[in-house]
């Protein structure tokens, strides 16, 4: 039998991205590393204690704990879990607001995907810019720190005040960014003026201490200078599939992957609950899941 593994999902480290596997096993993700790997076929049938048989994309738990029915899930799901243990993991988040007895401090920040697609988050300061990273941000600026609440009321201000969303669907993160501006002084000025029009608003919390507006740039963390048009995106993983390309460039949870059909996006939020096995040999650059294709001429996905 093939030896297989189960990947946690993407980690965005000082050291760039890395994949983490179950058992704590981590995988830098240097550009021109190659990426393969093979998906599970499906088993007849589970084992004998009643789990569920090879080839079936298994809820991930909640919280640290397993899926106590280990249900299936969706191929095309990016957050690989059931409805309970989806349930469960937003009972304790920031994101849902049921944590507001959290003594830590918070930034507030912009973030800038490409042309008039700016947002306003929180993240905890303790993890400086892993959020920013994490989402696919372009460029990004703290707006003020202080306690979770006051982080709060002045993310609602901007909604209420500035129009700016906290929220932006991820397809639309990864389409605008054809249109990025090609210098850093392009890229940041949407942040500049957004920062200087947020600070100026009155019934700014007074816990949080505003910071000054310093636009910091991941194009090059990223990779994406210069890189190939991407040709399409890949919408699910299947039994039996096949995922094998140079990466080329990383960016929030996406790797642009070089194949012989030419640059393809995997988003790695579809891999947890798979199991994954090591690609054949002869698969090289091969790409045999669901791939959506973008319509031409792209003019480069970035």
């Amino acid at each position: 039998m093939a030896q297989v593994w189960k990947c946690s999902g993407l980690r965005w480290s000082d050291g760039g991205p890395v994949l983490v596997w179950s058992g704590g096993r981590r995988s830098p993700l240097a550009r021109g590393k190659r990426v393969a790997f093979g998906v599970a076929e499906g088993d007849s049938q589970g084992g004998a204690d009643g789990a569920a048989a090879r080839g079936v994309r298994e809820c991930v738990g909640a919280r640290g704990h397993a899926c106590p029915t280990r249900a299936p899930v969706s191929g095309r799901s990016t957050g690989a879990r059931c409805e309970e243990c989806a349930r469960l993991d937003r009972a304790h988040s920031v994101a849902a607001d049921t944590l507001a007895d959290d003594p830590r401090p918070y930034h507030v920040y912009l973030a800038w995907f490409g042309p008039g697609m700016v947002k306003v988050g929180i993240t905890a300061v303790e993890r400086g810019p892993a959020r920013l990273l994490e989402q696919g941000a372009v460029c990004f600026s703290w707006l003020g720190a202080g306690p979770l609440m006051a982080a709060r009321r002045a993310e609602e201000l901007l909604r209420a005040a500035l129009r700016v969303p906290d929220r932006i669907p991820y397809g639309d993160k990864r389409a605008v960014r054809a249109l990025l501006p090609a210098t850093r002084a392009e890229r940041a000025a949407e942040i500049e003026e957004l920062h200087a029009l947020s600070v100026a608003l009155g019934g700014w919390p007074e816990s949080l201490v505003p910071e000054p507006c310093q636009v910091v740039d991941h194009v090059g963390v990223f990779g994406l200078d210069g890189i190939p048009a991407a040709v399409g995106e890949v919408t699910e993983l299947v039994p039996g599939g096949v995922v094998s390309g140079e990466l080329v460039a990383a960016a929030g949870p996406d790797l642009h992957l070089a194949t012989r059909r030419g640059v393809v996006v995997l988003d790695t939020r579809l891999l947890p609950g798979w199991e994954l096995t090591a690609a054949g040999a002869g698969e090289e650059g091969q790409v045999r899941v669901p791939v959506r294709e973008f319509a031409a001429p792209q003019g480069g996905l970035f």
